[in-house]
């Protein structure tokens, strides 16, 4: 299986941080947010990723290269200035990515979750990854029953920015700039998003205070 990761955000709520530095290079534990995803998706032997990025996207290629160091390959997918958000990102990189399932990450959350627990196919349009809802998005997003995702009045998990997807969930789009959300939607209007409750460790690696809290748990 192929995997992405989603560098390409400018980290607003990061900044000033990020004005020097793109967000997946920000270090929590010793490490790069990115390094761990790089070391857990080579566990569970994924051999081939693409990283998108756009803000200061030099300084990733310049600090992972080719991936040989965390045994992968690592291919780039650049973006203009300022991006293609989330569904035109996945998009551009479809040539590369292939017919088959992929899996998409985004590179500015860290958890343990184990990606050999994935599906190694999908019966639908996609596969998404939620998890309890964190403090700061206390409504959730999506509600999950009996393996299905869909949309509902409650209660509801969060997306952990995790997924698989097939390249025909992008058949109707226009390359360029759009979100991937809307998307889902539609698919889970027709039936075709699966998807698992992770229920270890997850964070949204969205503000310093948090980038410094998990910092101190890693360190712990």
């Amino acid at each position: 299986m192929k995997a992405m990761i989603l560098a390409a955000g400018r980290g607003e709520r990061m900044r000033p941080l990020t004005d020097h530095t793109p967000k997946p290079l920000l270090r929590a534990g010793g490490k790069m947010l990115i390094e761990y995803h790089l070391e857990a998706l080579a566990r569970a032997g994924v051999r081939e990723v693409l990283i998108n990025h756009a803000h200061l996207g030099t300084q990733i290629e310049a600090a992972l290269g080719d991936g040989a160091h965390y045994q992968l390959r690592i291919t780039y997918s650049a973006e203009p200035e300022g991006a293609l958000e989330t569904g035109g990102g996945i998009q551009r990189a479809l040539p590369w990515l292939g017919e088959l399932p992929f899996l998409v990450v985004n590179g500015d959350i860290w958890t343990d979750f184990d990606f050999a627990s994935l599906p190694q196919s999908i019966d639908g349009l996609a596969h998404l990854v939620l998890v309890d809802n964190p403090e700061q998005h206390p409504k959730g997003d999506f509600c999950l029953s009996d393996g299905r995702v869909f949309e509902c009045a409650g209660p509801r998990l969060t997306f952990s920015g995790i997924g698989l997807y097939r390249a025909t969930l992008f058949v109707n789009c226009t390359p360029g700039r759009f979100p991937l959300a809307p998307l889902l939607r539609q698919a889970m209007g027709q039936g075709q998003v699966s998807g698992q409750h992770h229920v270890g460790l997850w964070s949204d690696v969205g503000t310093p205070q948090r980038l410094d809290a998990l910092d101190r748990l890693l360190r712990g």
